[in-house]
């Protein structure tokens, strides 16, 4: 039987991965990485990320990490950041893997823990009937998108990491969660699976909430960044994105939301400031009031969630 540290609805089976599927060698190696997550369809964001990699002193690999789409039903947009993101390292979110065909079975393939209203489940349903439609335009794009891997390992410094949409059993995991990882029972497990993928870091996104965590294991010291997501609020109050930068040396010039090290490795959030009244046109084009992303997302958008920058790092 395996561990699962994700509380609340089941997520298909081909979602699911071993935490061993980590221990291998590389999929890349990198000096500066950015770790990009819930981009959800947000071109300012998208442009926003390239222009923090352009300012960095040393070449900066992207990783997507997922969820890439979302809001971009309309076909210019998704193409713009289809091809975009496919030039660079990039994985399948639940987004990705459920427009990449036609099984409507999983719904969004969210993998929803319980405290999420059975409304909201629906209305995320419905949007990925919408972005499946727009998906189908692009055949060669769809391909693509349903080629991505579910993870990927990245050395940076000497240092393994684990690149998730979910966690580390999961495409669609919550165990990385913040509402998850303060539940002092889920440290074992996770020691347990981190010990098994033989990564220091793991670097995930899904769950819509930005953490960074770090704990000792017998590999040493170890820590989880969840970036939340690079194309929406995390803070209350605040209007930008996160991504996860690992690198070996500091950030330099942007200044870190926060962060920690992993031997001689920086691990950072990073603020995505992206245009936000540019990107409020764009989504009330697409989604506008009565719509079911509209209904779920827009306060979100406008005053970030009920959720602190102090909560996300609590636990470095």
């Amino acid at each position: 039987m395996t561990s699962d540290l994700r509380p609340g609805r089941s997520c298909p089976l081909h979602y699911r991965y071993s935490p061993s599927a980590f221990a291998r060698a590389p999929d890349l190696t990198a000096e500066t990485l950015y770790v990009i997550g819930g981009l959800y369809g947000n071109l300012p964001a998208l442009e926003a990320v390239l222009e923090l990699a352009a300012h960095e002193t040393a070449p900066v690999t992207l990783a997507f990490n997922g969820d890439f789409n979302w809001f971009n039903i309309d076909g210019a947009t998704f193409e713009t950041i289809n091809r975009e993101v496919l030039r660079h390292h990039a994985l399948r979110g639940n987004v990705e893997t459920e427009i990449a065909h036609d099984d409507a079975a999983a719904g969004c393939g969210c993998g929803y823990p319980d405290w999420v209203g059975a409304a909201e489940v629906e209305r995320s349903n419905n949007i990925i009937v919408t972005l499946r439609d727009t998906a189908k335009r692009f055949p060669q794009l769809r391909r693509a998108l349903a080629a991505l891997p579910m993870h990927l390992v990245a050395d940076i410094g000497g240092v393994r990491i684990a690149i998730v949409h979910g966690d580390l059993e999961s495409l669609a995991g919550w165990g990385l969660a913040q509402e998850t990882f303060i539940l002092n029972e889920n440290k074992n497990i996770l020691i347990n699976q981190i010990l098994k993928s033989n990564c220091r870091i793991v670097a995930s996104s899904h769950t819509c909430l930005p953490l960074g965590s770090t704990f000792d294991t017998p590999l040493g010291r170890c820590a989880v960044f969840n970036n939340g997501a690079a194309g929406m609020p995390n803070f209350h109050g605040e209007r930008c994105g996160v991504l996860t930068r690992i690198a070996t040396r500091p950030a330099t010039p942007v200044t870190p939301l926060y962060g920690t090290r992993i031997g001689a490795v920086h691990v950072d959030a990073l603020a995505v400031r992206y245009d936000h009244e540019r990107w409020q046109r764009d989504f009330l084009k697409l989604w506008p009031t009565g719509t079911p992303a509209h209904e779920s997302y827009f306060r979100r958008i406008m005053d970030g969630p009920d959720y602190t920058l102090a909560q996300a790092q609590q636990l470095l």
